[in-house]
């Protein structure tokens, strides 16, 4: 005969192994939910929030990743670049993204945008905004307050730039790259040369697409993957060595004479400022405007403080009745003005033609 306290023991194991096997068996179930749940999310790395806008959980994901989400399908993507000082709230980052979505026809364009950012605030402002960012470190480099004009890291963030863009077009990517000082009101595919390899913006348009003699603006070009914008873009940022203390845009306007232009074949166009205009020669006719920029101007607080006023401007100009009211036009430049022209004054421009 089994003792009472034999039998209270056994009892006491069986009533642990059950409990250990319940409790394995709710592990499990809870497991396979998780499964099953995970494999049932859309396999983008943003979730969407009304609320909380873009978040990334994955702060690495692949450049060729970022690239194919926003490509269109003949392989174009929208570049720009980004900073902390940019970034922040009510800056610059905030009126680009508002021009595409006050601009004519310019919203779906959005869906195609890429920025590039420079530090790690600016890939989490970025993220909270937008689906496609990419953050590019430069080893040894610190990108994240505002870059002054012609100071090592404005000169160093420049030259990152144009090696990136020559990656692109290795990678078969044709882009338009712009600067996010410049305000998209129209789209600008309509306005393209069809035959151009490389087509870029000018500060000052002399009235011929084809003179190389016009000052161009690196801050907005469209670029097509070819044999020959790869050659192009890879003695673009070699030259930076022929020509030590300038930045791209000068490298440029210094090279765009150079025979090798030719001898590789480059279809080189320059854009309309009546299309493509900026603070230096603004598009006169707010019927025809493609993209404003806030070039000739010195310092982030003018650039912002002028381009709040231009999409003001447009706004009134989009909402009133062009047949009825007097022409609506530009109030712009103000700050950007005086504070360009206060520079020259202090002899810190050499060719009048900076952004």
């Amino acid at each position: 005969m089994i003792s009472k306290t034999v039998a209270l023991e056994v009892d006491q194991k069986v009533y642990n192994w059950r409990w250990t096997v319940k409790v394995a068996a709710v592990f499990v179930g809870v497991a396979v939910a998780c499964l099953v749940l995970s494999n049932s999310l859309p396999s983008s790395s943003y979730l969407f929030s009304k609320s909380s806008g873009f978040r990334g959980f994955n702060k690495s994901i692949p450049l060729d990743v970022v690239l194919n989400r926003a490509s269109m399908k003949n392989k174009t993507v929208i570049i720009t670049t980004l900073n902390n000082a940019w970034a922040v709230p009510n800056s610059i980052f905030d009126l680009f993204l508002e021009s595409f979505r006050i601009g004519n026809n310019t919203q779906k364009l959005v869906n195609h945008l890429v920025v590039i950012c420079m530090d790690e605030k600016a890939h989490s402002r970025c993220l909270a905004l937008h689906p496609h960012c990419y953050y590019l470190p430069t080893e040894g480099a610190n990108f994240s307050s505002e870059a002054v004009f012609m100071t090592p890291d404005y000169l160093q963030m420049m030259w990152r730039r144009i090696e990136f863009l020559a990656n692109l077009l290795e990678k078969g990517y044709s882009f338009i790259f712009s600067d996010t000082d410049i305000m998209w009101l129209r789209d600008p595919f309509l306005h393209f040369y069809p035959d151009a390899d490389f087509q870029i913006a000018c500060d000052y348009f002399w009235g011929n697409s084809s003179d190389v003699n016009n000052l161009p603006n690196g801050g907005f070009n469209y670029v097509k993957s070819t044999n020959r914008t790869i050659q192009f873009y890879k003695y673009w940022y070699n030259s930076r060595e022929r020509f030590p203390g300038l930045h791209d845009q000068d490298v440029l306007n210094n090279i765009k004479h150079d025979p090798f232009i030719t001898e590789i074949g480059l279809q080189l166009r320059f854009l309309n400022t009546a299309y493509f205009g900026g603070f230096c020669e603004p598009s006169r006719d707010l019927n025809l405007v493609c993209t404003m920029h806030a070039n000739c101007c010195v310092g982030l607080d003018n650039k912002v403080h002028d381009l709040q006023i231009l999409l003001k401007d447009w706004r009134r100009f989009t909402s009133s009745n062009q047949t009825e009211e007097p022409k609506v036009s530009w109030s712009v430049p103000q700050y950007c003005r005086t504070s360009f022209e206060h520079r020259k004054k202090q002899g810190d421009f050499s060719k009048g033609h900076k952004r």
